[in-house]
């Protein structure tokens, strides 16, 4: 199993639902030549953006690398969430980015080979 689990959070399978929506809507308007049908779609595959970056704003996502195991679980809230996340794009859109800060998810992680090389 590989530490890095990113998009096994609430944020990323709702986001993921909600484009998945947007993306049949569009392809149904191609379908019907409909160009209100495509904008349609697009507009759905717009918000499906906008809940995934609210949602990893409150907690539901999960800041990029590596984890302890305790928070691997999708339910699991992540508490760094309003300090903002190191090299995150998410926090840093909204000024949240902690710059030259250690991760305190790293600290603790398990090191395990990911492949018979390693």
């Amino acid at each position: 199993m590989s530490l890095y689990d990113e998009g096994h959070t609430i944020a990323g399978w709702t986001g993921f639902g909600i484009a998945t929506v947007g993306s049949g809507v569009v392809g149904l308007g191609v379908c019907e030549a409909s160009l209100p049908v495509v904008a349609g779609g697009l507009a759905v595959a717009a918000v499906s953006v906008v809940v995934t970056w609210v949602l990893h704003l409150t907690g539901w996502g999960k800041p990029p690398g590596v984890r302890p195991r305790e928070q691997w679980g999708m339910r699991v809230r992540d508490a760094q969430a309003r300090e903002g996340h190191a090299k995150c794009v998410s926090c840093r859109l909204v000024g949240r980015e902690r710059r030259g800060a250690v991760v305190a998810a790293a600290k603790g992680a398990e090191s395990m080979p990911l492949s018979p090389i390693e």
